[in-house]
């Protein structure tokens, strides 16, 4: 523990200013996203409003305990939490209950416990504890197999609870590694694993494959055809054509019914208006009503009569969109992207690699919530469930947002206090 004048003089306030604001917003959106003529009351905990108003007060407490914890006394048990965490998803895996088709809360009351929500910050802090041993080469085989383990393990775990949606996010901790050293052919080749895949969903593979041939060919007639040239463009070229031919069992085995049914109603292969393309239709009639400057505060149409199923919680940007127009929805990114600079800067700034690579973990996993739940309610990304930081109702995720970012605050206020 430290004393509370060195808590105060040495956080980073900017950060905490925009946490705080970014909580107001959130509640207050989340209020008119269920207010009606019969609900009116500010202070009504029988509404979502309201137990939001208890997750906030909670995360305010658990971020001052935090504060006040020695980072040394982070660092030394993030080991044991990522043990902990991991046995708890086999758990819950075993007992517990399935809702929306997932099975990844815990009953507790009338309140649910979500685990792996708490999973990303003890795994951002699991890696970074083990990129933090010395003599520690990104570049090294075993590095990057161990490093892949450590973000695996709870991704499969979620996997297996039918949450894609949050097992997904793991995958932005690999922008963390890329930081570290990991090679930029990785992330190449995650792009041209994800275009193959897209393209392939929209045109035959038997046409695709042409056209890889003929890229291949093009390829190999400007390159200074070697043979070892040949030998890597043609083993690539194999390689894309196999994925191709395996895209089809891998998107309808592989893939719930559900989110094969969103994905193709996002590319434009299916349409059901009534069904589950009903979510992105009336998201977008929202968002597009809300014109420039928005319908104002507490006169949404499309919020107050409830044409946006979960609005409160993986469709509030709807709310943002229509009660704030663009003019309100603009501010509002310019903030939220304010503090992942702000969070990069910070984590630019640390003496102790542990450190370092924490922050960069807060702000991969904050930025991939944020784009892909904005990308899912304007169409430019399937519907998958997550929900939009410090914004949309849920106390496992508003609490395990703020662990995530009062941890990296804790480490910063004691950057000048750690050699290099």
């Amino acid at each position: 523990m430290r004393r509370a004048k060195r808590i105060f003089g040495n956080v980073d306030w900017t950060i905490v200013s925009m946490y705080l604001l970014l909580l107001f917003f959130g509640w207050i959106n989340i209020y008119a996203s269920q207010y009606n003529d019969d609900q009116t009351l500010l202070l009504d905990f029988s509404q979502r409003h309201g137990k939001q108003l208890i997750f906030i007060t909670i995360s305010l407490f658990v971020a001052f305990i935090i504060l006040i914890i020695d980072w040394k006394f982070i660092e030394a048990f993030s080991n044991i939490l990522y043990g902990g965490i991991i046995i708890l998803l086999i758990i819950l895996l075993i007992t517990g209950e399935q809702t929306a088709g997932a099975t990844s809360w815990f009953n507790i009351g009338n309140y649910k416990f979500q685990p792996s929500e708490f999973a990303k910050f003890i795994t951002i802090l699991a890696l970074a504890k083990y990129l933090n041993t010395h003599n520690i080469k990104m570049q090294a085989f075993s590095t990057k197999l161990k490093s892949f383990i450590i973000i695996l393990v709870p991704m499969l775990l979620i996997i297996l609870q039918n949450d894609l949606g949050t097992a997904l996010v793991f995958l932005s901790l690999i922008l963390l590694l890329y930081r570290e050293g990991l090679s930029g052919n990785i992330l190449i080749l995650g792009l041209v694993v994800c275009i193959l895949f897209i393209v392939t969903l929209l045109i035959t593979k038997f046409v695709f494959s042409g056209i890889l041939v003929a890229i291949a060919l093009l390829l190999f007639l400007f390159s200074r055809r070697k043979k070892k040239e040949f030998i890597v463009i043609l083993a690539g070229l194999t390689m894309a054509i196999s994925f191709v031919f395996s895209v089809s069992y891998i998107f309808n085995n592989m893939l719930s019914p559900h989110h094969v049914k969103r994905i193709n109603i996002l590319l434009g292969r299916e349409i059901d208006p009534h069904g589950a393309g009903y979510n992105l239709i009336q998201s977008k009639i929202a968002i597009g009503s809300g014109g420039f400057f928005g319908k104002g505060f507490l006169d949404g149409t499309q919020t107050r009569f409830d044409f946006v199923p979960e609005q409160s919680t993986d469709f509030i940007f709807c709310t943002i969109g229509e009660e704030w127009g663009f003019f309100g929805s603009l501010i509002f990114i310019v903030v939220f992207v304010a503090l992942l600079i702000r969070v990069i800067n910070l984590a630019e700034r640390q003496r102790s690699t542990f450190c370092r690579i924490y922050g960069y973990g807060v702000a991969s996993v904050l930025f991939v919530h944020f784009a892909i739940n904005i990308g899912m309610t304007i169409g430019l990304a399937p519907v998958i469930g997550i929900p939009l930081p410090f914004i949309s109702y849920g106390g496992s995720s508003l609490i395990g947002f703020t662990i995530l970012l009062f941890i990296f605050l804790n480490l910063d206020s004691y950057r000048l206090q750690i050699l290099r």
